[in-house]
């Protein structure tokens, strides 16, 4: 059975990642997530979203501080942690290719401490430390809404339960709004998101992620020539290894 481990920088992530954590779960695999970092106001919010998507157990939350993120021992010791106890098959986690774009706070830094602790965690490096847990080799990585993807995962079956899972992130949606409405007005707004009909900021948070989802869904899908009709698209680390070529 494959054992799959969601590593978000943020809590949004995992409901980003939400297709494919249904489908996994629904395959009968075993899906872990963590966030590195989130308020404490939020946390009730993620696991509840977590739940909706079949995420095994509680979430994990590392108590990383924003804009604090380096790559000190005590930082990477959490993560190491975390891996070695998991023992993921299979990690999803940011791109670095578009961390580096990405001017949110510490998201290249983030990037660079989840590869040195994958790194190490397969090594033998602070075991007593890290919880005595086993040195746990690398995984299979794929990266989360890629710039370049290589695959895309199909999810109409599933993105009902993905945006479910994001009308319990009230905090990340109201955040979202305000952060809309720096760049642009209410008005153009409300034209490419006709659900949002009131003035709550966490209805136009939650109406517009709705919306984002579902229209990158479709690029990735009928919109694209990649097969799927509604696809969540990702970047797999590295090189496909094949027995034969298949369909």
């Amino acid at each position: 059975m494959t054992n799959v481990l969601m590593l978000a920088s943020y809590g949004l992530e995992i409901v980003e990642c939400g297709g494919a954590i249904a489908k996994a779960v629904a395959a009968g695999e075993t899906v872990n997530a963590a966030v590195l970092m989130c308020r404490e106001e939020s946390r009730p919010q993620v696991s509840r979203a977590a739940d909706i998507l079949g995420v095994t157990g509680d979430v994990d939350f590392l108590d990383v501080s924003f804009g604090e993120v380096d790559l000190a021992s005590s930082t990477k010791v959490k993560v190491v942690e975390l891996i070695r106890r998991t023992r993921p098959d299979v990690i999803i986690m940011q791109d670095p290719q578009h961390a580096q774009h990405d001017l949110d706070p510490d998201r290249r830094v983030i990037a660079l401490l989840f590869a040195e602790a994958l790194a190490v965690a397969g090594r033998d490096w602070r075991v007593e430390e890290c919880g005595g847990h086993d040195p746990h080799p690398i995984p299979t990585i794929y990266y989360m809404t890629p710039e370049h993807p290589n695959c895309v995962v199909e999810i109409g079956d599933v993105l009902d339960k993905k945006l479910k899972a994001l009308q319990e992130l009230s905090s990340q949606n109201t955040f979202s709004a305000q952060h809309w409405l720096e760049h642009t007005t209410p008005e153009i707004l409300r034209s490419v998101i006709p659900a949002w009909t009131d003035a709550e900021l966490e209805t136009l948070g939650a109406e517009g992620q709705r919306a984002f989802f579902t229209a990158l869904a479709l690029t990735n899908g009928l919109a694209s020539h990649s097969g799927a009709v509604l696809g969540e698209p990702y970047r797999r680390e590295g090189t496909f290894v094949m027995d034969r070529l298949t369909r």
